[in-house]
């Protein structure tokens, strides 16, 4: 036991820990999620960060520890998010048709997630900056942590709340999108891209491509609209 407990300590303590962990719990996650036939209650991604958080805290294991080793993956975030840009050339044609719509569509969306957040919230009484962290959900993290720097929120509650965001649409998406009667695959992808981001254009992906493509274009679009938008209104409102 105490040769375990050793070879534990030793293991935590470098970055193998923490890629090694990463790469096996999303292995573990995404063959049950095939055997579930793709369910969104078993997303991947979800689980993941559940095992992997558990893990962390049984073993009294630190954050910083754990991302020494798994930034190797956060580091692949950039191509994977600038991958998305074929499925949306091989649609251009498309796309540029529709420009005007989609322009719309995501300054609706956009404007749906950030202020249904802020009012529900500045109901609520909740603290000015915890307001200002919420403001940015809809937009994927990354961006969302430095919106939330730029109109005096708190980054990090930013990114946890950007991160529930897109789980929440991710697993809830599929059933509102039947409840309503919405069967273009269009729509579900530019839906999912413009409030639940990266996650849900994830999960857009996994299930149809023309759902990932727009689910893509929405993600893109409230990451600009958003940065060029929230500053100014922030600025005004004070």
């Amino acid at each position: 036991m105490a040769d375990f407990v050793q070879l534990w300590v030793f293991l935590s303590a470098t970055p193998l820990f923490g890629l090694t962990a990463t790469l096996l719990t999303y292995a573990a996650a995404q063959a049950v999620y095939d055997r579930c036939g793709r369910a969104p209650w078993a997303n991947p991604v979800l689980w993941s960060v559940v095992v992997l958080g558990g893990v962390l805290v049984a073993t009294r294991t630190p954050y910083p520890s754990y991302f020494a080793g798994a930034q190797f993956v956060h580091v692949l975030l950039g191509p994977a998010v600038v991958a998305l840009a074929w499925p949306l050339w091989l649609r251009r044609a498309e796309l540029r048709r529709r420009g005007v719509a989609l322009t719309l569509a995501a300054l609706a969306g956009g404007t749906a997630a950030a202020g249904s957040a802020v009012a529900i919230a500045w109901a609520l009484g909740m603290p000015g900056d915890v307001v200002r962290s919420l403001a940015p959900k809809s937009v994927t993290a990354a961006v969302a942590m430095g919106i939330a720097e730029r109109i005096g929120g708190v980054p990090a509650l930013s990114a946890v709340f950007a991160v529930l965001t897109g789980l929440v649409g991710a697993l809830s998406g599929k059933y509102l999108f039947n409840l309503l009667k919405i069967d273009a695959w269009s729509v579900r992808g530019f839906a999912l891209g413009t409030a639940a981001h990266g996650i849900g254009a994830a999960r857009a992906l996994q299930v149809h491509p023309d759902a990932g493509a727009y689910a893509g274009i929405a993600l893109g679009m409230q990451a600009v609209l958003s940065s060029l938008l929230m500053p100014l209104l922030f600025g005004w409102w004070g």
